[in-house]
Parts: structure tokens; C-alpha cells; sequence
């Protein structure tokens, strides 16, 4: 049985899908919780990360 339509499977390239991969230095215990929550969550730690990163930049009021 086959289950291929004989159509290309098209995948963007890497660093093409709107994100880019950086390097971060982060506390040991705010990491600690970043994986504890992930965990209760069932998200993964990145999962994780860009939610909250998402939430703070579309909230945060600068004085």
C-alpha cells in the first residue's frame, strides 16, 4: 500500500521558519524553575521560554 502521492515534500530551510537560535546566560535556580514548570506543564523547556518571552514583550510598560 502506499502512501506517497508522488507530490515533493517541501521544508523551508533551517533559520527560515522566523526563529533564530542565541545564547543566553541564565541563573541556575531561574533555570531550575523554568525546568520544574515545563515539566508540570508538559512543555519543553523552549516551549516554555517563548511563551513567556512572548507574554513579557507584548506586555511590558516602560516608565
Amino acid at each position: 500500500m502506499d502512501h506517497f502521492n508522488n507530490e515533493p515534500l517541501k521544508i523551508k530551510r533551517r533559520g527560515e521558519d522566523g526563529y533564530r537560535v542565541i545564547t543566553v546566560r541564565i541563573h541556575e535556580a531561574t533555570l531550575r524553575r523554568l525546568d520544574e514548570i515545563a515539566a508540570e506543564a508538559h512543555y519543553s523547556r523552549n516551549e516554555l521560554i517563548n511563551l513567556i518571552l512572548r507574554h513579557g514583550v507584548e506586555t511590558i510598560e516602560i516608565e
